[in-house]
């Protein structure tokens, strides 16, 4: 039996390695080796002008698309003006992976947002974002340490029998967060499966499987009465003992039959 393909999308940002300091493409290895711990192969998806316009193309080489976590989204992607605390966007990024988690959705594949592509999921789905939380949290609990996971665990609380509880294992999770930014309005035919037990922000979304105004498949292959769509703020790759990450390769492996 053959591995599922899982694409997964990458950042367009400057790196320094070796004698080089160039503009890249590029992804944590945590999240490459998360998708082969479960079984699945990793396809990495840069930014691409020709698939942002047909993104049917990418979408037919894969089984299940992962959304990584990364810069801020452009403010614009959700029709507002930018926060002065709002940095490093990459409108290029985004056009592509909005476009791209759309058909995903259209089509019943399994699609899992991490951090950033949670807020991904929401903008796509015509949702807001809180852009710096301290703002209106009063606290910096959800990025304690910049550019580190360290002391970075906070516990969510998911919903019984919730699409988020099931990949988790448990309805009360142990997460690693690292985020300044949350979701605010939730887009449409999403709901909220999962708070901080901190501030009672959204930790985790997902589609819901019944409104009449959601233009996606009617069942999946994995018997859910709609496609598999989940979106965390917490990152499950940087924890080996996670299962949300699996859960993702099961449902597209589930899909290949």
């Amino acid at each position: 039996m053959r591995r599922p393909k899982i694409g997964i999308c990458t950042a367009l940002e400057r790196a320094q390695w070796s004698v080089w300091d160039q503009q890249a493409v590029l992804l944590p290895r945590s999240y490459v080796d998360a998708v082969q711990r479960a079984g699945g192969m990793a396809v990495l998806l840069p930014p691409d002008a020709h698939l942002t316009a047909d993104p049917g193309e990418a979408l037919d080489m894969i089984d299940g698309l992962l959304l990584a976590g990364g810069a801020d989204i452009d403010p614009a992607s959700y029709g507002e003006e930018s926060h002065e605390e709002t940095f490093g966007t990459v409108p290029e990024r985004d056009a592509f992976e909005i476009v791209l988690v759309r058909e995903a959705i259209a089509r019943g594949m399994p699609v899992l947002g991490i951090c950033r592509g949670m807020q991904l999921i929401n903008v796509a789905r015509g949702g807001t974002l809180f852009q710096h939380l301290p703002e209106y949290m009063g606290h910096h609990e959800h990025c304690r340490v910049p550019g580190s996971f360290e002391d970075a665990d906070h516990d969510v609380r998911l919903a019984d029998g919730s699409l988020a509880a099931k990949a988790a294992g448990e309805t009360e999770h142990a997460t690693k967060s690292h985020h300044h930014q949350g979701v605010d309005k939730v887009g449409e035919g999403l709901l909220v499966s999962g708070y901080s037990t901190m501030d009672e922000l959204p930790e985790a979304i997902e589609l819901d499987w019944n409104p009449p105004t959601v233009p996606v498949a009617t069942s999946s292959p994995n018997g859910r009465p709609g496609p598999w769509v989940l979106g965390v703020q917490w990152h499950p790759e940087a924890d080996e003992s996670s299962t949300v990450v699996k859960a993702l390769v099961q449902a597209a492996r589930a899909r290949v039959g």
